[in-house]
């Protein structure tokens, strides 16, 4: 007997579909016709076990007890979930063979391999188990699916990087936690100092955002323009062209490269007003600009947020929705932006669903040529998942609320952007001299829309004569250009989100700035809503309008806490480690020692620094057990 083992019952029930009539219901299963059964998780059947669990003494909280690192790990059945857990437990001792069918990344993958370790299953079974990934839950993406079976044990490293993310989180979190509540304790505080690996750092990049606005001063900075005339074709020609600072003026210019001394800038004006110029250098390329790849999660969040203005949570909620309830999207907590080779043969399916589901991009659907084959077709760059795309299931979209009619139409604008041609367009590049100074203009104007027809964008075209090497020019006025530095804008949902999504701009130690990856991030795709909302429920962060802004309880958390606990850098480490392990390229061991060690250090320190940094904290007015209880709860959910 073959046992299929889902994340979900949603899942299980859409692999039963699949498998052969008739099926038979059972408690916690579905028996199908060729003897195999079907059944499932419920998200995690398995946690951590508590401090008190390893030693008794750990349920009060005392310095003398951290940190507190377990020996051996070990983990407890979910008490909502303990029923199903029993029910695959017998499964899976019965079954001849087992196959694994966890969400396609890398909580999926552990949260089922744990499933079938916790219940014993001996070396020889469990090096024949089977992993199948399931990205789209219509009834033919499953049956390929069921068809393309591979071994689990090529996820083993996928796994391993989720059980070191878990451990991680649980010795960072529950340690730290406890050395700086027991701190503000001394102080009078009532509450719990929430710290977590991503939580933190993230509120961190909030609190000195609006920092960085209250304290910012606008000042005034200068610009040239040359005002330039020369004859072509016996019209006059006239543009402008902007002063480019040599290396001699950085004295005189801010971090940016702005000038700042107007004089300088009055002085350049001056010297060329009413002077010869000279073509140093000119340049008219046609360039194209390939269309966006299909979304990932973060992504889409980002693109809703600006379009919408809906929460990262909003948008992955309604995600869910579309892919388990719907099946209209495939699984949408991917960060991968990429497809399978093999995936462009259901273009024409995918498409006739889109005209059918939404009027609004039957067009867009109508001027697609699905012959076209882009970047966004690449076997190198998919493993456990693939990019956020519509399904081929038909289902009139105007059933559904507007949020999920939003969201859908994004997804399968994006997708339908794949079978348009490069948006293409010609640019222009003077370089100029005039006494002795560097001026340069650029223009840009479009050639064809391409894929950008389908955003209705305006840009405006710019032009410049046809200049040629060593022509002349005259400069019949230098103008001074006064403007002012703007403050940096507060964080709102899209933004925060792109944060997170590439936080190596944010990271302080230049070195790891300068191995971190433009995709590295702070957290995962499956987390990042999930954070933000804890921030908000903690009364950490609060909305202004538009905008994301710190509490001043979550302000003054930040200001409490060691910078290195409130900086991006060692998340960002962290989650590049992660993804190391995963690709076979670091080791589990190789990732925890030093972390414990490092943990030693600042659980010391934090105990030598004494209560003093954490006194001015406001009571949050909850209880400390009572708070406690809450963090582990939502910790312990997938998120």
């Amino acid at each position: 007997m073959k046992l299929y083992i889902a994340e979900k019952p949603s899942l299980g029930r859409a692999i039963a579909q699949a498998l052969p009539k008739p099926h038979r219901k059972a408690e916690g299963c579905i028996h199908v016709g060729n003897g195999d059964i079907v059944s499932w998780c419920i998200g995690h059947l398995l946690t951590q076990v508590d401090p008190e669990d390893y030693q008794e003494a750990f349920k009060k909280w005392k310095f003398e007890h951290l940190p507190i690192i377990p020996e051996q790990w070990k983990l407890k059945s979910v008490a909502r979930t303990r029923k199903q857990l029993s029910v695959l437990k017998k499964l899976i001792k019965q079954a001849d063979q087992l196959i694994h069918v966890g969400d396609p990344d890398r909580e999926g993958q552990l949260l089922v391999d744990e499933v079938i370790h916790f219940s014993g299953v001996r070396a020889a079974k469990l090096k024949q188990v089977q992993r199948c990934l399931i990205s789209d839950l219509t009834l033919n993406a499953v049956k390929r699916s069921l068809q393309s079976l591979r071994s689990n044990q090529e996820f083993i490293a996928l796994s391993t990087s989720a059980l070191a993310r878990t451990r991680a989180d649980w010795l960072y979190g529950l340690n730290l936690t406890r050395v700086y509540t027991l701190q503000a304790q001394k102080s009078g505080y009532k509450g719990v100092i929430s710290v977590g690996r991503v939580q933190t750092p993230l509120l961190g990049l909030v609190v000195r955002r609006d920092l960085e606005i209250e304290r910012f001063v606008s000042k005034p900075f200068y610009e040239v323009e040359a005002h330039l005339e020369g004859s072509q074709q016996n019209a006059l020609a006239l543009f402008t062209a902007k002063w480019k600072p040599s290396a001699a003026c950085q004295q005189y210019q801010d971090a940016e490269g702005r000038v700042i001394v107007k004089g300088l800038a009055e002085n350049v004006a001056q010297r060329i007003t009413g002077q010869d110029a000279i073509v140093k250098e000119f340049s008219a390329k046609n360039k194209k600009q390939t269309p966006p790849l299909p979304y990932n999660l973060s992504g889409l969040q980002i693109d809703a947020a600006k379009r919408y203005h809906y929460s990262a949570q909003q948008v992955l909620d309604v995600c869910q929705t579309l892919y388990e309830r719907y099946q209209l999207i495939t699984y949408p907590r991917s960060d991968s932006r990429y497809l399978p080779n093999n995936h462009h043969q259901q273009a024409p399916s995918i498409a006739r669903a889109i005209t059918h589901n939404t009027s609004t991009l039957s067009a867009a659907v109508a001027g697609a040529d699905l012959s076209i084959k882009g970047r966004a077709w690449n076997d190198a760059k998919v493993d456990a998942h693939h990019a956020i795309i519509p399904t081929d299931s038909h289902k009139s979209l105007s059933s559904l609320d507007q949020m999920s009619q939003n969201i859908y139409y994004l997804i399968a604008r994006q997708y339908l952007c794949q079978f348009y041609p490069d948006h293409t367009y010609a640019q222009c590049v003077a370089e100029i001299e005039i006494n002795k100074g560097l001026f340069v203009s650029k223009a840009k104007a479009k050639l064809e829309d391409g894929w950008k027809v389908l955003f209705n964008t305006q840009e405006k075209d710019t032009f410049l004569p046809n200049l040629s090497k060593g022509q002349r020019l005259f400069c019949n006025k230098g103008q001074v250009i006064e403007k002012n530095t703007q403050a940096p804008q507060h964080f709102n949902d899209a933004t925060l989100l792109a944060a997170m999504s590439k936080i190596s701009r944010y990271v302080k130690d230049k070195g790891l700035k300068g191995i971190l990856k433009d995709t590295d991030g702070l957290g995962t795709e499956a987390t990042r809503a999930g954070i933000i909302e804890l921030l908000f429920k903690r009364q950490f962060l609060k909305r202004v309008g538009k905008t994301i802004e710190a509490s001043e309880v979550g302000r003054k958390l930040i200001e409490s806490l060691p910078e290195l606990l409130t900086l991006p850098d060692m998340t960002a480490q962290w989650e590049m480690q992660l993804n190391a392990i995963s690709l076979k390229k670091q080791s589990y061991n190789g990732f925890i020692v030093p972390l414990e060690k490092q943990l030693k250090i600042i659980i010391d320190k934090a105990i030598k620094d004494g209560p003093q940094a954490l006194s001015q904290l406001p009571s949050t007015g909850g209880t400390f057990k009572k708070t406690y209880r809450k963090k582990r709860g939502v910790a312990n959910k997938k998120r």
